[in-house]
């Protein structure tokens, strides 16, 4: 594959995830709809797309597993949830933090040792977390970062997961179909609370079809040209990209607290990933 189209491929795909937090935050902030009716819509909605876009390239159906279904639908719902007090912003930094977080304690458990700048970059990264939670007026709402974070930590496991598991859009294909459900026991249990209107529905389906689907796929594609260190690291964009979409889009603040955790996140997480994978 070529670089150009490497780098074509790999910007959509962060535009695609960026645009999934700006499109939940718009759904739960600008219209009537609920958290759960936004989740059900989305995963029922990329797994109808998933399975007709397998359906047509290979004539098979999906595949993936329960497990994997089931951290698909535990990241899906936290991060819908959690956007109802989160702003757009905030929320793609917890997310992306915790799902850096997630991998990087995998590998220690792998058996894999961090040293000198690596450690310093750990530190760093949870320092500016904890400065992002601290209480204050900028703080974002506990639970709902809470529930972020969970969300993140369920796409990390969901990522791990992936690796080497085939063909990537049968594998997501798969998990979607196995997540709808789970959503749709979800709005069932809530559904004295449900609330849907048409701008809602659109921006939910949008997210589903578009941004997550599409947008799944599109990274998946990517991901073979991408060194591991290059597909870390080049994640840690979105948070940025969700926060200019937050300022432009939503007319949501960015406040000194933010932008001082964000540089201490993600800076310490690329320092991370970029010492891991350096040649010794």
């Amino acid at each position: 594959m070529s670089f150009a189209r490497t780098a074509s491929l790999t910007a959509m795909a962060m535009l695609a995830f960026a645009a999934n937090s700006l499109l939940c935050r718009a759904a739960l902030k600008h219209t009537a709809m609920d958290a759960a009716s936004f989740t059900t819509l989305r995963l029922v909605s990329g797994a109808l797309m998933l399975w007709l876009l397998v359906k047509l390239k290979s004539g098979g159906t999906g595949r993936g597993s329960w497990l994997s279904g089931l951290a698909l639908f535990v990241y899906a719902a936290g991060f819908s949830f959690a956007y109802s007090s989160l702003p757009a912003a905030s929320g793609a930094l917890l997310l992306f933090g915790a799902v850096q977080a997630t991998m990087v304690a995998h590998g220690v458990w792998a058996g894999e040792r961090f040293r000198g700048w690596q450690l310093a970059g750990l530190l760093l990264a949870f320092g500016g977390l904890v400065g992002l939670l601290l209480p204050g007026l900028s703080a974002p709402p506990l639970f709902g970062a809470a529930l972020m974070l969970a969300a993140g930590v369920a796409w990390g496991v969901y990522s791990l997961r992936g690796r080497g598991q085939g063909d990537p859009a049968r594998v997501t294909a798969g998990n979607f179909l196995r997540a709808a459900p789970m959503a749709v026991v979800l709005s069932l249990l809530t559904i004295s609370h449900v609330s849907l209107d048409g701008a809602g529905v659109a921006l939910a389906l949008a997210s589903g079809v578009l941004t997550s689907a599409v947008g799944y796929v599109i990274w998946y594609a990517a991901l073979p040209a991408l060194k591991a260190s290059s597909a870390a690291t080049v994640q840690l964009s979105v948070p940025v990209i969700a926060a200019l979409g937050g300022v432009l889009l939503l007319g949501e603040a960015i406040t000194l607290r933010l932008v001082l955790a964000s540089v201490a996140i993600l800076g310490g997480i690329a320092l991370v990933i970029v010492q891991k994978h350096r040649p010794q």
